[in-house]
């Protein structure tokens, strides 16, 4: 029968218009069904039928003002609603697991993270637990009046088909990741995307923009490992798949061996774990959560007691970049000296990818969001000498305001950019008849 092309061509231009709706919806402040039409090109009657469908499915709320003695009905005003469709995130990283649960509207609405030593771990244990983890979230979310539809999966390694080919500091080869989280998810369970989790930051990064800024930089998430993301106009640059390796890189080709088998990496100078050991910290239990140690007053040097103390406190008290960092600002010379090196290194690192890529803006996350204050002097040098596309401005190195948080909200944001692309998807998925 050739009748069956016409309904799918309905149902085609259906999931168009109602995204194209929603999409507006979300771009807008308060606009109205009016002008809503007027933006999208459609007829008032249409997008009267789409906004109903779209509120009726929980996605969208209008706040319509009194009569106040006017004829007809009063435009009300559209906008996402906040106690609707969720999206939630989970970074596995070396040090820790990490949930937050986003509202439609990109706001995090629940936080957990849970700090471990996932080098050790089997791959399957680790999922399994950030699947609990992560279940424990939605659950809070769910009370809370949300409905969580996509689960994204940040991970450090190289990811296609929601498997992990290979992570290197996880010491994951081939590993079937969104199918294990999956399962530690439990019954009922949302869909499951698996993603670069410096992918997931730099589009948290752009999420988190304020208005006016650039939709074109890169970013640089430091973590253990150190990856990064490029932001073309607003759309994240993926290469054949596997772009933004960064911490493996080549900074000096006889330098140390790296766990990627090649030598001299910036991550042997520049991840956590070097910058660590350069500053002859512990790396044994290195996660970068615990308590902040309270800074020096303005001002005023603490001295060598201090510094001693620093160096002395257990693990679980103060996490080690946060120690790192109260090292460098009381002026130990270790620490000052491997964030100098780790900088330069960095700084190398950065300039090769400016001359081939030259972004507007590099914009350095994770980690390095806590150590700028050390790192981006000896970067900065390292910037100004070898950029040769264009002579380098300091004002293009930008520091995240996400700091580590960037990946998990990241993760979280793309469960709610998915729902915003395709809201039919889930309208179908929540519908009585589903």
């Amino acid at each position: 029968m050739n009748g069956g092309g016409q309904p799918a061509s309905k149902q085609s231009m259906r999931r168009h218009n109602l995204a194209l709706v929603l999409r507006q919806v979300a771009a807008s402040e308060s606009a109205s069904r009016a002008t809503v039409a007027a933006r999208v090109g459609l007829t008032k009657a249409t997008v009267s039928s789409l906004v109903e469908e779209l509120r009726l499915a929980g996605l969208v709320v209008e706040h319509v003002p009194e009569n106040q003695g006017r004829v007809g009905r009063p435009g009300g005003a559209l906008a996402l609603n906040p106690q609707g469709a969720a999206g939630v995130g989970v970074e596995v990283n070396v040090d820790y697991t990490a949930v937050c649960v986003a509202d439609l509207t990109g706001a995090p609405r629940v936080r957990l993270t849970e700090r471990a030593d996932n080098r050790g771990r089997d791959a399957e244990e680790t999922l399994h637990a950030a699947g609990r983890l992560a279940a424990r979230a939605i659950a809070a979310a769910r009370r809370a009046g949300l409905a969580p539809v996509q689960v994204t999966l940040g991970v450090p390694g190289l990811v296609h088909d929601d498997k992990v080919l290979h992570a290197p500091n996880l010491d994951w080869r081939h590993v079937p990741a969104a199918e294990l989280l999956g399962r530690g998810l439990g019954r009922q369970r949302p869909a499951v995307a698996v993603d670069n989790e410096a992918n997931l930051a730099a589009i948290g990064e752009f999420q988190e923009r304020p208005a006016g800024a650039g939709a074109s930089f890169l970013y640089v998430s430091g973590e253990i490992g150190i990856g990064a993301g490029l932001m073309v106009d607003g759309t994240l640059f993926r290469g054949g798949g596997f772009a933004g390796e960064l911490g493996h890189v080549t900074v000096i080709p006889d330098g140390p061996e790296c766990g990627c088998g090649a030598r001299g990496c910036l991550e042997r100078y520049a991840g956590q774990d070097a910058l660590l050991e350069a500053a002859e910290l512990d790396t044994a239990s290195a996660t970068r959560l615990g308590s902040v140690p309270a800074a020096p007053a303005a001002g005023t040097r603490a001295g060598g007691a201090r510094r001693q103390a620093l160096r002395d406190a257990p693990a679980e008290t103060h996490a080690p970049v946060d120690r790192l960092a109260a090292l460098a600002a009381d002026g130990d010379e270790a620490a000052v000296r491997a964030l100098a090196v780790a900088g330069r290194a960095l700084g190398v690192a950065l300039s090769g990818a400016v001359n081939l890529l030259d972004p507007p803006e590099v914009v350095i996350g994770g980690i390095y969001a806590t150590l700028a204050p050390w790192l981006v002097p000896s970067l900065q040098v390292q910037l100004h000498e070898r950029v040769t596309s264009g002579r380098w401005r300091s004002d293009r190195l930008q520091v995240s305001g996400l700091g580590t948080e960037a990946a998990v909200r990241g993760a979280a944001g793309a469960g709610v950019q998915a729902i915003l692309r395709d809201p039919s998807a889930y309208i179908d998925l929540t519908s009585p008849e589903a």
